[in-house]
């Protein structure tokens, strides 16, 4: 035999034995690449389920039965895409939303986009720490004990705790948003009006229904997640090569909280609409399952709605944090100490006490100020999502990355279907009053 045959026998044939061997170490490096850049993407977009969205769905299903579920499939591309570009500047850029606006629109615009999402976010946070007072109070323990544990709880975890610890718990508080799919399945719903009511769409220029369309927008698609989760992106410091797998996180995050919020409206289509239901509070979706589906299902959703509104708290006040210190300048980040980042920390323990506060106030109203919040997102996001557009179009910051054609199509598509739909709101609005 050829010498040169054996030689390459020799040193191949181990090579080849070791070659599956390889491709399985290969492959569970891939996926625990992916677990370790696992995080931003996910909770961001599962944050947006949080008591305000929870109302949300809960009143659409529980008003329009299944009419409006062909409503997820355009919202869930849309918001693949804002999440997308958002994922991609903070990994190219290094930068924060917020600072990017800065640098590149000026402080005037920024100060005016900071200030709607302060306003709008404000709302939101308040409207957890209601939703935790509910929520508790279903398991019949008082809220002057459970909105004032679950504050500092949460301040104690995001000041005192480290980036990864508060990343790895708001993944695990995401988990709790399998009970709303469990209650859908549970309330027993035609399948064949969901079906339906999935792939139909169905339109109607009532003030009523184009609110709760621009609300389900702007509660799906909400701005401080974009503004979240590029702040988070930068905070835990990915480079370009790392894009591939943040965009699988930021996609699994859109359509596992889509998937969710699709079936909170089926469970209260399902049960609330058949029934005549009308809800007040976040609440009184779980409460009113009991008649029709059983305690076990209440409880469920009751689960589910503390769980959302612990995971919100953290979120929406670090979002909003993260972008006023961008958009002013200062430090900021979860790394930071007070001495280090005062402005960012501070901002950030005032909303959690003007929340907690407020929340022990009682008679809140709830659904309709959740809904009118929403609605503000709603037309506070064309605004946002003109910039991000901007943003990820210059070739000056964005290099080789900047959006493509494709990219461009999916986010003006969005911003003007949004704007559409929020100017066609104002004006019913207003016509409806003479």
């Amino acid at each position: 035999m050829d010498l040169s045959v054996l030689s390459r026998k020799r040193v191949f044939q181990p090579l080849r034995r070791l070659a599956p061997r390889f491709r399985r170490g290969l492959s569970e490096y891939r996926i625990y690449a992916y677990l370790a850049l696992l995080g931003p993407g996910i909770i961001s977009a599962t944050s947006g389920n949080e008591v305000s969205g929870i109302a949300t769905y809960s009143s659409a299903g529980a008003e329009y039965g299944y009419t409006l579920l062909w409503t997820f499939i355009p919202m869930t591309i849309f918001f693949l895409v804002a999440q997308e570009m958002c994922v991609r500047m903070g990994v190219v850029t290094g930068q924060g939303l917020a600072d990017l606006i800065r640098e590149q629109f000026g402080v005037r615009w920024t100060a005016l986009v900071m200030f709607a999402l302060l306003i709008a976010n404000t709302g939101i946070i308040i409207a957890e720490f209601v939703g935790i007072a509910q929520a508790s109070e279903l398991f019949n323990i008082p809220r002057y004990v459970a909105v004032p544990l679950a504050a500092g709880l949460i301040w104690w975890l995001v000041v005192r705790g480290t980036p990864r610890m508060v990343e790895r718990i708001f993944l695990l508080m995401s988990l709790v948003f399998v009970t709303y799919v469990i209650s859908a399945f549970l309330s027993k719903p035609d399948w064949a009006m969901v079906g339906r009511g999935t792939i139909t769409p169905a339109f109607s220029t009532d003030s009523g229904y184009l609110f709760t369309v621009v609300a389900l927008i702007g509660t799906t698609i909400t701005p401080f997640m974009q503004v979240y989760v590029q702040s988070s992106v930068v905070e835990k410091g990915l480079e370009p090569e790392d894009l591939t797998m943040a965009r699988a996180d930021a996609g699994i995050g859109v359509l596992f909280a889509n998937l969710v919020a699709f079936f909170i409206v089926v469970s209260t289509a399902a049960t609330l609409h058949v029934a005549g239901v009308r809800l007040e509070t976040a609440a009184d979706a779980a409460r009113s399952l009991a008649p029709v589906v059983g305690e076990y299902a209440t409880y469920l959703f009751a689960v589910g709605l503390f769980g959302a509104a612990m995971l919100a708290m953290g979120v929406l006040p670090l979002a909003t944090a993260y972008s006023v210190s961008e958009a002013l300048g200062f430090e900021k980040g979860l790394s930071r100490s007070f001495r280090e980042a005062p402005i960012f920390l501070g901002i950030f323990t005032a909303l959690i006490v003007i929340g907690a506060v407020t929340a022990l106030i009682p008679g809140i109203p709830q659904i309709r100020l959740l809904l009118m919040t929403q609605c503000i997102n709603g037309v506070l996001l064309p605004v946002l999502l003109g910039a991000i557009v901007l943003l990820a179009n210059n070739r000056e910051i964005m290099g080789e990355y900047r959006n493509r054609l494709a990219h461009n199509l999916f986010a003006i598509s969005t911003t003007v279907i949004v704007s559409a739909l929020s100017l066609l709101l104002i004006g019913k609005t207003i016509a409806d009053m003479f």
